[in-house]
Formats: structure tokens, C-alpha cells, sequence
């Protein structure tokens, strides 16, 4: 999501580098690496702002369509609204890259969808854009596992405060109320983390692995790829052009739901895939920072419920992801 497109940097500890490695001391040491620009900020605040409202348009939406016809319905309309610049890049793919972009698509975008929806129809929405933090912890974990990034002592020490603190959120459930625990409501929200785990995978390869292409060229030819699936199961698998015609209030969660594939899926892949270039995979994943702020302000405002366990379970996962990103 950044603004010029940059080639991405081959050097392989990047989100050693977004965490403020230190430098060798061996003379002359070499310079310190250039903090975010202004413009990867603003990205960062615009995205946040997006991505946390997510949530709650996923819920507008759940009201009428199911979790596998809002994902289904998220992508299509996401992939036709990209279509125009997915056919005019698609011709100047390196053959190579396919492979990675269909990855990409699928884990963090086309599945995510689908886990991200299946986990709301049990969970407030406000509580799903806190796990939504978790994103940073497995971006970093799945950098050093795949990628070659360097896992320090305090950034083991982050992954541990965030999975502890997603626990907590997942013992809550979506309410802190006892009978929806008992329900065995807690546990949607492993759906969210399968989601996060997902995203990780994604941002580390398109960072690593697709460096050099056009932020616009990777989200539209990203979404032409598992756009054809979606639609053709949305349309032919679902009794979604059933609702659409009979269901009283479908159009309106249509709309919620065409406003999240524009804003949370297109728009915002486009300028994450930009950051993602401009900064590196770890800033890029920090709007998780700001996100669950979004999300709970939503949700309030939607009267969710949000208790001192709550309260404590997000501190928990965002003193991780502080930690992970002050580490060295």
C-alpha cells in the first residue's frame, strides 16, 4: 500500500530492522535504517480506520446472508470491482509469481473471508477486531519459521503475552456472558486466529516473494485469481440471488456487505500491499495496533458488551505486540 511502488529490499531480517535492530558494532558502522515515512503513517491510519470497521459491517451483513455467503459475496464483489486492472496487468505476470499470488489469495484473503464471517455469527464484532491483532504475531512468527527472520528472546516473550491474552478473549467468548461460554461460543474465535495465521503467511510473501509489482497489479490479479471460485459458488452453491429477491432487508445487507468488499477487501488491499512495499512486513501488520480501537468504538456504539476481562485480554495482546515491535 504504499505510494511510489519500491522495489521490496532483499535483505532477509526486515522485520528485524521494523523493530529496531541494532546496528554491528563493527567500524564504520553502517547507517541506521530510515524510520516509516509520513505517507506510510497516514497509510497506517487509513487503514486502520478501514479494517476496523469491518467488523461491524460483517455483522450488517450476517443479519440476512450466511458466514459462506457474506465471504463468498465479499471476494466476487471485490474481484469484479478490480476486474478492469486485474486484465490489464494480468499479461505482465512473470509466469513465476503465479504460483505465490494464488497463495496469497487464498490464505489471506479468500479463506480469511469465510473464517472471519463463520466467527461473527457467534462473536461481537468489537472482540474480533481485537484478535484481529494477532496478525502481528504470526507475521513475525511465520517470518522466522519461512523466511529467515531472526526470533529474539522478547519477541518469543510478545507471541507468548499475545496467545495468553487471546486465551483469555476465547474463554470470554464474544459477551463475557457465562451461558454463551457454556454454549461453547468462546471458541469461534479459533476461527479468527486460523484467519491471523493466514494473514502472517500472506504478508510475508508478498513482501518477500512478489517484491517489485505494482501494489495495484498484485491486489486486482490476486483477486482474479480466486475471484472466478467465489463468484461461481456465490451465484450457483448459495441461496444468495434467492434472499436478494424474497428476503425483506437483503439489499440493505447487501450494501453493507458491497461496502466492505470496496472498502475492507479492494481499497484496502491495494494500500496495505503499498505499505507493505514502502515500510516492511512488520510495520505494515502494526495497524492491529489501532484496529481493535475501531472496532470496539463499533461495537459500542452498536451495544455490544465489553467487560473488565475484555479490557484485560486486549491489553494482554497488545502489550505483546508492543514488545514485538520495541524488540530487538
Amino acid at each position: 500500500m504504499p505510494s511510489p511502488t519500491l522495489p521490496l529490499p532483499a535483505n532477509p531480517d526486515l522485520l528485524a530492522s521494523a523493530a529496531g535492530s541494532a546496528a554491528p558494532a563493527a567500524a564504520p558502522a553502517p547507517p541506521a535504517p530510515a524510520p516509516p515515512l509520513a505517507a506510510a503513517w497516514a497509510l497506517l491510519l487509513v487503514l486502520a480506520g478501514i479494517w476496523g470497521t469491518s467488523f461491524i459491517l460483517m455483522k450488517k451483513g450476517l443479519v440476512v446472508f450466511s458466514a459462506l455467503e457474506l465471504g463468498a459475496c465479499r471476494v466476487s464483489v471485490a474481484a469484479l470491482l478490480l476486474l478492469p486492472f486485474a486484465l490489464r496487468h494480468v499479461g505482465g505476470v512473470e509466469r513465476s509469481r503465479f504460483k505465490w499470488l494464488a497463495l496469497s489469495g487464498v490464505v489471506g484473503t479468500l479463506i480469511p473471508a469465510f473464517l472471519f464471517a463463520y466467527a461473527e455469527t457467534r462473536l461481537a464484532s468489537g472482540l474480533a477486531g481485537v484478535l484481529n491483532a494477532l496478525t502481528v504475531m504470526f507475521t513475525l512468527l511465520l517470518g522466522a519459521l519461512l523466511f529467515g527472520q531472526r526470533l529474539t528472546g522478547p519477541r518469543v516473550l510478545g507471541i507468548g503475552l499475545g496467545l495468553a491474552g487471546t486465551v483469555v478473549m476465547l474463554r470470554l467468548g464474544g459477551s463475557g456472558d457465562a451461558a454463551l461460554v457454556a454454549a461453547g461460543n468462546a471458541w469461534y474465535g479459533g476461527y479468527i486466529v486460523a484467519a491471523t495465521l493466514g494473514y502472517g503467511l500472506s504478508v510475508n510473501v508478498i513482501k518477500y516473494k512478489l517484491g517489485g509489482m505494482k501494489p495495484m497489479a498484485v491486489t486486482a490479479v490476486l483477486l482474479l485469481l480466486i475471484g472466478g471460485p467465489a463468484l461461481a459458488y456465490l451465484l450457483l452453491g448459495t441461496a444468495f440471488l434467492h434472499k436478494l429477491a424474497a428476503v425483506p432487508g437483503a439489499w440493505a445487507a447487501f450494501g453493507y456487505v458491497a461496502l466492505l468488499a470496496t472498502l475492507s477487501t479492494a481499497v484496502a488491499m491495494v494500500l496495505f500491499n503499498k505499505l507493505i512495499q514502502q515500510s516492511t512486513a512488520l510495520f505494515a501488520s502494526s495497524s492491529t495496533y489501532l484496529i481493535p480501537i475501531v472496532a470496539l468504538a463499533w461495537g459500542a456504539l452498536d451495544g455490544e458488551a465489553f467487560n473488565l476481562w475484555h479490557l484485560l485480554g486486549m491489553v494482554v495482546i497488545l502489550a505483546g505486540v508492543l514488545i514485538i515491535h520495541r524488540a530487538r
